[in-house]
């Protein structure tokens, strides 16, 4: 049986004020703990929880004018 590899999202803790964090990806087995460590540098770090495409709402206007269910990534999309 063949065990199939996800690439998952990590992003380092920010340990100082001000420190921004660093995102990278790792293969791992699914079934695989989430590291809490980096592999090679040993900061510390944690698995980036992505959202998926769910459910669009193109119905309606909300409040901001945007067409959907009014939200905004926050990257200038609602303009």
């Amino acid at each position: 049986m063949t065990r199939t590899m996800t690439t998952y999202v990590y992003q380092t803790i920010p340990q100082e004020p001000g420190e921004i964090p660093r995102y990278f990806e790792i293969r791992q087995k699914m079934s695989d703990e989430a590291l809490t460590k980096h592999p090679e540098s040993g900061e510390a770090i944690r698995r980036v929880i992505l959202g998926g495409f769910g459910l669009l709402n193109t119905s309606k206007k909300s409040s901001s004018g945007s067409i959907g269910g009014g939200y905004c990534g926050g990257a200038g999309c609602c303009g």
